[in-house]
């Protein structure tokens, strides 16, 4: 196989790789916040949940989170999953970093000074308000280096789709590694990874900065 073949179906898989990236930070973001809410809930009982899910999603692994996403359908209603692969991969993967984003929005919310409610509350701000307009602004620029670490740690998790059979780039490298009898495909797809890496670094970068505006 040409090195430009090896090149083009790596290529097609890294596309499978970004779209698992993408989709799990649309999602996992926003689940994340709600997540938090709930973790800081005054509510005993659905703290306590939270928390629970919380504990799951951080002390196992997410290929195994990934395969009872999967095959739950099939094993407890008997459903035909041939065509829930992509879906139980993204399913698996926003719930998995919603649960770490969530103890992330929740120790930046809690970092905030209660003045900053007290100066709302004064201004004729309400509960919402002060959140949306005062709150999560200042929270997001704080939390915005531990977010880029899960979102960097983000793009190397997708090769763990492979564990489903989702043919994505790690998945594509191992199969010509073992028809072809070559360890090219790992270099070519670390390379991809590498530069998938320090694009998504370079914007987190770029966006701290534009945040950073008291430096």
């Amino acid at each position: 196989m040409s090195f430009s073949t090896i090149l083009f179906q790596l290529g097609s898989g890294m596309l499978k790789s970004m779209g698992i990236f993408l989709w799990t930070i649309v999602l996992s973001l926003p689940l994340g916040l709600f997540v938090s809410f709930g973790r800081m809930s005054k509510n005993n009982t659905l703290r306590n949940i939270v928390k629970v899910y919380i504990s799951i999603m951080r002390g196992t692994p997410l290929m195994l989170q990934l395969m009872i996403v999967y095959y739950s359908p099939f094993l407890l209603f008997g459903m035909n999953i041939k065509s829930f692969r992509f879906p139980a991969i993204i399913i698996g993967f926003a719930i998995n970093y919603a649960a770490y984003f969530a103890e992330i929005f929740r120790s930046g919310i809690e970092s905030m000074p209660v003045g900053q409610y007290e100066a709302a509350r004064i201004l004729g701000y309400g509960k919402k308000q002060t959140f949306i307009k005062i709150i999560l602004p200042q929270v997001i620029k704080r939390i915005l280096p531990s977010v880029t670490n899960e979102v960097i740690t983000l793009v190397k998790d997708t090769s763990l789709a492979f564990s489903l059979a989702y043919m994505e780039m790690f998945s594509i490298a191992k199969q010509i590694v073992a028809k072809e009898s070559t360890f090219m495909p790992f270099i070519v797809a670390a390379i991809f990874y590498y530069i998938f890496n320090f694009v998504v670094a370079t914007f987190m970068e770029q966006i701290e900065n534009k945040l950073s505006y008291y430096r």
